[in-house]
């Protein structure tokens, strides 16, 4: 049996929050969820209105998200991570800014990517049978 085939397109977004909007619209219509990378990973292991066998996450023009998605983008987001940040963390998410700015460490696509990895064939979690592919 095939998997249900989701498909998010990297033309309707340029940043992460357009991001968020387009993973509402495609995998999770009108469900409520928290907007945010650990919340985005809760999506994948299914149960939030997405299949519990698992799909397919057919990322269309991945390459203009990998642009969009990259040091400038990431660099806005853990700026705005340094505001919200336990006390504790600050000194932590200062490292990664600054690496950010030298265009060191993972963008944000790359960290997507990471999470979507942690729930496909070879990933941690890979009995919630998300494959992905990039277009």
């Amino acid at each position: 049996m095939s998997k249900p085939i989701y498909e998010i397109d990297g033309e309707r977004f340029q940043s992460l929050e357009a991001f968020y909007d387009e993973i509402s619209r495609q995998l999770i219509p009108d469900l409520f969820w928290g907007r945010n990378l650990d919340a985005f990973n809760d999506i994948l292991r299914g149960g939030f209105g997405t299949p519990e066998g698992g799909f397919v996450l057919r990322w269309l023009n991945s390459e203009t998200s990998r642009r969009n998605l990259g040091f400038p983008e990431t660099i806005s987001y853990i700026e705005r991570k340094l505001t919200r940040c336990h006390p504790s963390n600050v000194p932590s998410v200062q490292v990664d800014l600054l690496a950010a700015r030298r265009a060191e460490g993972q963008t944000l696509f790359e960290i997507l990517l990471g999470i979507i990895a942690t729930h496909g064939p070879d990933g941690e979690e890979h009995e919630d049978g998300v494959e992905l592919e990039l277009r």
